[in-house]
């Protein structure tokens, strides 16, 4: 049997709160039976919700507060008052070790801010970056960062790499996920000096990654990589670009489905395939962005998910947990500052030599 794991949830945070929290819980709840949840929020909107889902009796603890983060709340502010909000103690519950993970549907500035402060970044981790699954036509990719860290240099993007090949491995369940760095063209030349230093970085590096080096925008849909690194910036952009682009296609074709007669009728033989490249599509049911690089599991559901995918998130948070994604990354970075100061002694052993061939 699985080992029982608590989840702790901001029961306020998200477009549709606390309605669409409570029923994910449920959803979730079916799917993993194991589960238990810590609910954090005002406790006299969330009791009377859970008397709506039986299959969360007994496995739920209320823990009332009526502080909330709102959704335009600045992330200075909410370090200086939100420790006592929904959002700032279902994070203090990962750190205190009453749950091994917290979903959380809120202001996204805020959450880093709160999870950061509380929770701290794992040695070796300078930033923490924002990560997530992304539908292509072969599966699934990971990618990151998308939004964290605006600018990063060349060490960022590195250990972005190492903690996206460590969720590949336990999400996606591939032994040795294939990770590139997304750029203007795949030649080396190309791209800007911190990307280059990176791409030789990753070339070098001791972790069980199959680097492919670069990859264009074209090959996010394509499913070209396992792992896709870029800094928050440019992946934030590239994240809601296809997002938008989804939505498009799937307006545009259902526009024309409903045309004419014939294209309806055309629309009812072809019902299965249109309902499994829609739910390929919805990002409901790839919900769920982990921060990655802190000493906590905390999980970024979007604010307007359904229940469907808020129990997606809470999905994500159950594999993070079971398949212990913290020892993976830190495996993985103190693999690869191995193979840097090994280099970095091969550098010194030949100065060395080459000071003494001087000499005679």
């Amino acid at each position: 049997m699985a080992r029982e794991l608590i989840i702790s949830l901001d029961a306020m945070g998200g477009d549709h709160a606390p309605d669409i929290v409570i029923e994910g819980a449920s959803i979730a709840r079916e799917r993993a039976p194991n589960l238990r949840f810590l609910i954090f929020g005002d406790e006299t909107k969330i009791v009377p919700l859970l008397t709506r889902y039986p299959i969360l009796k007994g496995c739920c603890e209320v823990c009332h507060t009526d502080k909330t983060i709102s959704a335009d709340e600045k992330p200075s502010q909410a370090l200086r008052r939100g420790r006592d909000s929904s959002m700032g103690q279902s994070i203090q519950a990962v750190k205190d070790g009453k749950s091994d993970a917290a979903v959380l549907a809120g202001n996204t500035g805020a959450q880093m801010a709160l999870a950061k402060f509380i929770l701290r970044t794992m040695p070796g981790i300078d930033r923490p970056a924002l990560a997530t699954l992304i539908p292509t036509s072969r599966g699934e990719s990971v990618m990151l960062d998308l939004g964290a860290n605006v600018e990063c240099d060349e060490n960022n993007l590195v250990q972005f790499a190492i903690m996206g090949a460590a969720f590949a491995r336990t999400v996606l369940g591939v032994s040795k996920p294939s990770v590139a760095i997304l750029n203007v063209g795949v030649e080396e030349l190309k791209g800007s000096d911190v990307i280059k230093e990176a791409d030789r970085m990753l070339r070098e590096a001791n972790i069980p990654m199959d680097y492919k080096g670069f990859t264009e925008g074209h090959g996010l849909g394509g499913g070209e990589v396992d792992v896709v690194v870029t800094d928050g910036f440019t992946g934030n952009i590239a994240l809601k670009t296809a997002e938008g682009t989804a939505k498009m296609i799937a307006n545009l074709l259902k526009r024309s489905l409903n045309e004419s007669l014939l294209s309806k009728i055309g629309a009812l033989f072809a019902s299965s395939s249109l309902l499994a490249l829609k739910n390929h599509l919805d990002p409901n049911n790839h919900n769920g962005a982990v921060f990655m690089g802190l000493n906590g599991l905390i999980i970024k559901s979007h604010g307007g998910a359904s229940a469907s995918g808020f129990a997606s998130a809470i999905g994500v948070a159950v594999d993070m947990a079971e398949n212990d994604l913290a020892g993976k990354i830190t495996r993985d970075l103190k693999n690869f500052n191995s193979t840097v100061e090994d280099a970095d002694k091969m550098d010194d052993d030949t100065v060395v030599e080459m000071n003494i061939k001087e000499k005679k």
